[in-house]
């Protein structure tokens, strides 16, 4: 292995931003034919150089311990102010990172931070930062790896499958829950449906154009006539937000960052700063404007080639084409617009489409991941805000970029991918997981006594009276707070393992926000497609300690100090006091797979 230089592409301006690209690749560091990293810019020699201050940088220990007892740790990843222990050699020379050609720059100084080496072999590395893949190749993720991103994720990376999906919401819940996404038409099937509404509409209509597939404002064009619209080939054509909020004249969309950990149970954060960016033309909204990229299009890989784009170094300032989320807030607040309201509501519309999502993903992590641990996705969803400031999505990204070459992206980014890496909660494995074969599987966990990061046990291994208990809470289909209230009278071992995971993961979070489970995600239940168990557990688990954390914790500690979350001492006499409904509904318990046996053994 080759350990990544310090500093690597830090200062370095040859890196091309492109803030809204599906993927990005790397023209500082790629991949040579043996797995290393592979220095390829002259011009970035004096971006190896350690800074001159790094003898004064604060060192920081190389594992954060978890919150509980029994429980591993997570490998720490730093800010650029600091540096990081190296561990002893029997562990550091686990760190082993897989490089792609889309592996960003961002990515590869953080991890360098932490002392990763770039992995030569296929199967020994703990991480990767790459492209999306079938569904049926994360069979090969091992179960101490982690991968960006979930099987099924296109259903809202796609535009054409986004908006099927949140088509399918609002039919379902009403246009009240699920009006965020301009309506839109996939094209060739719904030519019809387009020329029904196209004929129904005023005569100065605008409907904007886009490949389902693309990125970086390629293939979009903004219409008037039919004649315009091109055919026989795939296009998804949509409403154009014609009013939107103009700043300076101007008409921009916010870049945020969101990041699932899980989809069972559901976890979903917001980074708290993101980006806003600008079209280089004021907005007019005359006929004749519309062939006017720089007008109508805030991507900035369209209006960098603007001769009138202006750049923005500063992350306080509201200047130029680019500014940070934050500073926009601080904006609209001095023009007395409630910001907070605004981020409420993008919460909202991101909770809903991560929802819109989780029926697909959900099945495939079940048929192709070993362990929940193997996968995580940052999402970059691009909104717009009309002219009354109520948010639109106008896709979801699930490769934004990463590209940083300006102070503005390096400081947003680089400290939302070092809080990412954390949160993600890397463990280092054991000996015996990274030297068994990927086909195999081993049985031990990494490096853990916990059952914390153990793959849940097979249904036949389950004890009944956690079958029992899982069964009971899935026979409400419509979720009922005073039913679900008492799921936290008795915790079984993997009621335990979950929460104590959630908690832990939330003490990591950095500068994101959980947005999901919260105290209110009560709301939220009754749009997913089927109840999930774990979801009602972490979300009864956050309305009852959200106002007294301390106390939740210190329960938690009890149960992983008397061992219940591994597995054992769990006092089945509190699970046979539960309501007689528990015991004798047989038919729904039947149903979720109950041998005869085990319903003997209950009478």
């Amino acid at each position: 292995e080759e350990e990544l230089p310090d500093g690597l592409g830090e200062n370095c301006s040859q890196e091309e931003e492109e803030d809204d690209s599906e993927s990005d690749a790397s023209s500082v560091a790629g991949l040579s034919p043996n797995g290393s990293v592979a220095l390829i810019s002259r011009n970035c020699i004096k971006c190896l150089t350690p800074p001159a201050e790094a003898q004064e940088q604060m060192l920081k220990p190389a594992l954060v311990c978890s919150l509980f007892p029994n429980v591993p740790p997570t490998i720490y990843f730093s800010t650029r102010n600091e540096r990081v222990e190296k561990l002893p050699w029997e562990q550091r020379k686990l760190l082993r990172w897989k490089m792609s050609t889309v592996t960003p720059n961002i990515v590869k100084q953080t991890i360098s931070r932490s002392h990763f080496r770039v992995s030569k072999k296929s199967n020994d590395w703990l991480g990767c930062w790459g492209h999306h893949m079938k569904s049926p190749s994360f069979r090969a993720i091992r179960e101490h790896q982690k991968l960006n991103h979930f099987p099924g994720s296109f259903q809202i990376g796609r535009k054409d499958r986004l908006w099927r999906n949140l088509l399918k919401m609002q039919t379902r819940y009403g246009k009240k829950e699920f009006n965020f996404f301009p309506q839109s038409f996939i094209l060739p099937q719904d030519i019809k449906l387009l020329r029904k509404a196209w004929e129904e509409g005023a005569s100065r209509q605008k409907w904007i154009v886009k490949p389902p597939a693309s990125a970086r404002g390629i293939g979009i064009q903004v219409i008037h006539k039919w004649s315009q619209l091109p055919k026989r080939r795939p296009l998804l054509v949509q409403r154009y937000l014609h009013k939107p909020y103009l700043i300076g004249g101007s008409k921009f969309d916010l870049r945020i960052y969101v990041y699932v950990t899980c989809y069972d149970p559901l976890r979903v954060y917001l980074f708290k700063d993101g980006l806003v960016r600008f079209a280089s033309c004021k907005y007019s909204s005359s006929m004749k404007s519309l062939s006017n990229k720089f007008m109508h299009l805030t991507n900035y890989s369209v209006n960098k080639k603007n001769t009138e784009y202006k750049s923005n170094s500063d992350e306080t300032a509201c200047q130029g084409h680019k500014w940070a989320l934050k500073a926009l807030w601080s904006y609209l607040t001095q023009k007395g617009v409630n910001s907070e309201a605004i981020w409420e509501k993008i919460k909202d519309i991101v909770i809903k489409t991560i929802i819109a999502s989780e029926p697909y993903v959900n099945s495939l992590v079940k048929m192709y991941v070993r362990r929940p641990y193997c996968c995580h996705e940052l999402f970059g969803f691009d909104i717009m805000l009309d002219e009354n400031l109520k948010p639109w999505i106008l896709e979801v990204n699930i490769s934004p970029s990463l590209h940083s070459n300006s102070p503005l992206d390096v400081s947003i980014k680089g400290q939302m991918i070092r809080d990412l890496l954390n949160l993600a909660g890397f463990v280092l494995p054991s000996m015996d997981n990274v030297a068994s074969r990927p086909g195999t599987g081993s049985n031990s966990t990494p490096s853990l006594v916990s059952a914390v990061k153990q793959k849940p046990k097979p249904a036949s291994e389950l004890f009944t009276a956690e079958k029992m208990k899982r069964a009971y809470y899935l026979t409400q289909k419509v979720p009922d707070q005073d039913f679900y209230s008492s799921v936290l009278d008795f915790l079984t071992p993997d009621d335990v393992r979950i929460l104590v995971e959630i908690e832990d993961e939330y003490s990591r979070r950095g500068q994101f926000e959980r947005v999901f489970p919260t105290h209110i995600s009560m709301r939220y239940l009754r749009f997913f497609e089927q109840p999930r168990y774990f979801n009602i557990l972490a979300t009864q688990w956050e309305l009852k300690y959200y106002l007294n954390k301390h106390k939740g914790l210190e329960l938690l500690r009890n149960w992983c100090v008397k061992g219940y979350h591994t597995g054992g001492g769990t006092d089945l006499a509190q699970m046979w006091s539960l309501p007689k409904s528990f015991f004798l509904q047989k038919s729904n318990i039947q149903s979720n797979g109950f041998s005869k046996l085990e319903l003997g053994r209950l009478g």
